[in-house]
Formats: structure tokens, C-alpha cells, sequence
């Protein structure tokens, strides 16, 4: 069976406000063609199909529009919500959609009822594992405490019990969105850690054939069966080296994976630029990135005058721009940005806590606290996004 796995479309979003809405309709296109032409079997869809959990009337005309065309070409097509869609929007219809060759699968609830489709070789069941928020789903699994790994570990035993009672040689395949152990992730995935670990173990996995991953927007194999394939497009300029493609998969008899990465249309390179402004304005070596979007660090001692214009008349798609002085009379003051990055918000809040009480950093109970306060805004935070409009 041959099958095409993509995921994080996150239709909507923009890029430094540069819209995406072309881009991201020429892609659909690709995918579109490329399911026709490599004459797939179904579509693997890995969540974040939308940028946010209200998405914009053209984002949500692209998917319209790309389910009508998936549909009329009779190719079942298996999507699940990721972190930023909202599992009941995206879910609406459902049922009604399904008949079409189009499975929504949005409702954890859902989790161990499989699509079923079959090649000459057999069965082939798709389980749709949507993304667990632990606080919203730990009760559904019967759970009274634990984070992401455990309640992936539930939703994947019931997976498992379900498999075990299909007929001999049914192959397992499963999306999930999550960040599985071993994945590198970049700065435009958005954080689902507060308030505990955000990792699962790959061996969350074991049993099924092959787990088509989504969240992380880099593009990643983690074992033969466990496999990302990232974001379509770029959506920060963390990916400058990324190459996007999808997952071409052929499905064998013994449930084995052959992979061959299709690569996406690409509107524009990305481009990261450092040095100071009259170097980079007289570098003929910067010729090819005359036309990418760009990311500009200037290193001046100085603030220069309208750098920004005056990037712009040489890389008129300068989109970014960052200053780190290389020479500097007083000890360097590093910015706000670049003293968290990369740190979570319990760690900011743990190096806060550190400073204005120097000498004393928080204790179990305060940490306790905080973790609390974190995990209620983010509780809050999803509530809000599921009432109705």
C-alpha cells in the first residue's frame, strides 16, 4: 500500500507578516498532483492543519478546497487535530464528511477506532491519535495524574488491544502528534511543555508498522517505523537548512517501510546574514540572497543609520533584523530575548524567583506552585479556545 504523510500545513500563518496564503495554496497543489501522479493509496495528515484554533476564511477556503479535490480523486485521506487546531472545530461533520473517504480524527474518545483500508496483501488499520493535552484528556483514560508520555502510553494500549483482536497479519499504522524522544525541534513549533515534561519515548510506538509523526517542523526519521515529516513550508528562520518534503511510503506485506522523500515547492530561500551593515551592503559573496527573505545581525559598535532601508535596497526581502555589537566600550547587556531563549517559562520563572531573592532559589512547595500556575493558564487557555463563537 502507498501511502503519503505530511503534516503541519498551518494554514493561516504568515511569515514575519509576509502571507503565506499563496505559498501554502501551491503546496496543496503539489500534494494534490503528487497523490494523483505517484498514484497513492491514502493520505496521512499529522495534525496542525490551521495555524490557530480560530483560522482566517481563506485558510479554512484552502482546506475546503483541498478536501473536495482529495475527495474527487477517491483517495482516503486521514487527518487528525494537532496543538493549534481546535480538535472541535476541526472536527465538525465528521461523521458526515467520512463518507466522502475523508476521516476526521479530532475526538481522543476515538482513538482505538481504526480507518480500515485494504490492499492485496490485506488489512491495513489506521488508528488517528489527535493531540492529548494531558489535564483535558487524563480522565478520559482513566488517569488521576501524569503528562504527555503517559497519556500517549494510554491511548496507544488501547491501540494495542484493538490490533489484538483483528485478524492475523493486519498491519498497524498510527498518527500522533507529539514530540517523541530523539526529535530536534526548531523555534517555530509552538511549546507544549508547561507544566510537566513534553516528551514521549519512542517506545510509546511499539507494535504498530509505522507512526506518522507530526509537530516538529523539521523534516526526521527516528527509527525506519517512526518518522516526522515536518512542516511544508518554513515558519521561522530557525529552518533555513531544512529541506521540506513529504513522506512517500510503501507499505509492504510483512508491514516493512520503504520511504522516499518528495520534495514541497519553495516560494522563497531563507537566508541568515551576519556581519556589520557596509560588509554586508558591499559582499558580492551575498548575491544569492538578493531575492531570499532574509534574516540580517548586525555587529556595528554603533547602531548604524536606516539600516533597514538601506538593507532593502540590496535584499529588498530583509524581513528581520537583529543586533549583537562585536565592540563594545562596558560589559555587554545581553536583551531580555536573548537571556530566556530556548528556556521554558518554569525555568524563566525559576531564574526570576533567583533574582529578586538572591542567594535563596525556590523550593519544592514553590516549585509545585508554579508548576500549577503555569498548567491552570495553559487548562484556561485551551477551555477558551473550544467555546463556541
Amino acid at each position: 500500500m502507498r501511502l503519503l504523510h505530511t503534516s503541519d500545513w498551518h494554514l493561516g500563518r504568515s511569515f514575519h507578516r509576509e502571507s503565506l496564503h499563496d505559498a501554502q495554496r501551491a503546496f496543496l497543489d503539489h500534494m494534490v498532483e503528487v497523490v494523483r501522479d505517484e498514484r497513492v493509496d491514502a493520505v496521512l495528515v499529522a495534525g496542525d492543519v490551521y495555524d490557530r484554533a480560530l483560522p482566517g476564511l481563506e485558510a479554512v477556503a484552502l482546506f475546503d478546497d483541498v478536501l473536495h479535490r482529495l475527495a474527487r480523486l477517491g483517495v482516503p485521506t486521514v487527518f487528525i487535530s494537532g496543538n493549534h487546531d481546535s480538535a472541535r472545530r476541526l472536527g465538525v461533520g465528521a461523521g458526515l464528511i467520512g463518507r466522502a473517504g475523508i476521516h476526521l480524527r479530532t475526538d481522543p474518545a476515538g482513538c482505538a477506532e481504526p480507518v480500515l483500508l485494504a490492499d492485496e496483501h490485506g488489512a491495513v488499520a489506521v488508528y488517528g491519535l489527535p493531540y492529548l493535552e494531558p489535564a483535558l484528556v487524563r480522565e478520559r483514560f482513566g488517569l488521576e495524574r501524569g503528562g504527555h508520555a503517559a497519556v500517549l502510553g494510554a491511548a496507544m494500549d488501547r491501540v494495542r488491544a484493538d490490533l489484538a483482536q483483528r485478524p492475523a497479519g493486519t498491519r498497524a499504522v498510527v498518527l500522533a502528534h507529539a514530540f517523541v524522544t530523539g526529535g530536534t525541534p526548531s523555534d517555530s513549533e509552538r511549546d507544549i511543555a508547561v507544566g510537566g515534561v513534553a516528551a514521549v519515548p519512542a517506545s510509546a510506538f511499539d507494535g504498530v508498522h509505522y507512526a506518522a509523526l507530526g509537530h516538529l517542523h523539521g523534516c526526521q526519521t527516528l527509527a525506519p517505523h517512526l518518522r516526522y515529516s515536518g512542516s511544508p513550508l518554513a515558519y521561522s528562520f530557525s529552518e533555513v537548512h531544512h529541506r521540506k518534503s513529504m513522506w512517500l511510503l510503501d507499505l509492504a506485506a510483512d508491514g516493512s517501510v520503504a520511504a522516499e522523500r518528495i520534495d514541497c515547492p519553495v516560494p522563497r530561500p531563507l537566508a541568515r546574514l551576519k556581519g556589520r551593515l557596509e560588509q554586508l551592503l558591499g559582499d558580492p559573496a551575498h548575491e544569492l540572497h538578493e531575492q531570499s527573505w532574509v534574516q540580517v545581525t548586525l555587529t556595528d559598535p554603533g547602531r548604524p543609520a536606516e539600516p533597514m532601508e538601506r538593507l532593502r535596497r540590496r535584499f529588498p526581502h530583509t524581513l528581520q533584523l537583529l543586533f549583537e555589537p562585536d565592540e563594545v566600550e562596558s560589559e555587554p547587556q545581553h536583551s531580555y530575548a536573548a537571556r530566556v531563549a530556548g528556556r521554558t517559562d518554569l525555568e524563566i520563572a525559576e531564574s526570576f524567583v533567583r533574582h529578586v531573592r538572591p542567594g535563596a532559589a525556590a523550593d519544592d512547595a514553590e516549585l509545585h506552585w508554579l508548576r500549577e500556575g503555569f498548567e491552570s493558564v495553559r487548562q484556561a487557555t485551551d477551555r477558551r479556545a473550544e467555546l463556541p463563537t
